[in-house]
């Protein structure tokens, strides 16, 4: 649904695609009749209790909490966010995506999103429970780009998301797993479970080259890897 302009700009029709959800302030233009309304995605409010504080506390320190814009109407819309490079993700096949918030730029209504602990499905993160906990997961995603909440994409329809550089797409299956920089991960699509290890110890502190976290990734699916490890 989405068309590359070129490598930083994607345009879409909405009167082919439907209702489009963008990052706010990803809108360059468009012509047409368009109308943009506020969106939540689940998962954002928080909640009660401990768990309520512990989620918020992870989210505010990790940026998944990006405003997001509903676009609707008749006309095509110019998306494109701080001259990022940019790729568009084909899920007409359904499946699962999960992605940064801050690397999620737009996405066709067909796809669900919601925010979602990594700990959930096997991924990396952890750090104990309670406010406590969740402070600790959050600054170790701070520190390295993954942490304790990701964005979860489900359904059927085309995702666009952010990097610095471009990106290189890399199979991933259960004979062949992958070993990225936390912060070169960009997003993963498909069954891929994610395990951040610091490779850090008391023998080898200081000598570790700059790589003292390495993210592995397992399963089935395609992991988008950015040409570089600024994070957004």
């Amino acid at each position: 649904m989405f068309t590359k302009v070129n490598s930083k700009v994607v345009s879409v029709n909405l009167a082919q695609a439907g209702q489009i959800v963008a990052r706010r302030g990803a809108m360059l233009f468009y012509t047409g009749q368009v109308f943009f309304q506020p969106h939540q995605i689940p998962g954002m409010g928080g909640g009660g209790g401990m768990g309520g504080l512990a989620g918020m506390a992870g989210r505010m320190m990790q940026g998944e909490h990006e405003a997001t814009m509903i676009a609707q109407g008749n006309g095509v819309v110019h998306y494109g966010y701080r001259g990022l490079e940019l790729e568009v993700v084909d899920m007409s096949q359904g499946g699962e995506m999960r992605v940064e918030a801050s690397r999620l730029l737009a996405y066709t209504q067909g796809l669900q999103a919601s925010v979602v602990s990594t700990t959930s499905s096997g991924g990396g993160g952890g750090g104990g429970g309670g406010l406590m906990g969740a402070l600790r997961s959050a600054a170790s995603g701070v520190a390295t780009g993954q942490g304790m909440f990701t964005t979860q994409l489900t359904g059927v329809g085309t995702a666009v998301i952010l990097g610095h550089g471009g990106f290189i797409q890399l199979q991933v299956t259960p004979n062949s797993p992958l070993t990225v920089d936390p912060q070169a991960f960009a997003a993963s699509v498909g069954q891929i479970q994610t395990n951040l290890r610091s490779t850090v110890s008391f023998r080898n502190m200081g000598r570790t080259g700059g790589e003292a976290f390495q993210l592995d990734c397992t399963g089935q699916g395609v992991v988008f890897v950015q040409a570089s490890e600024h994070r957004l």
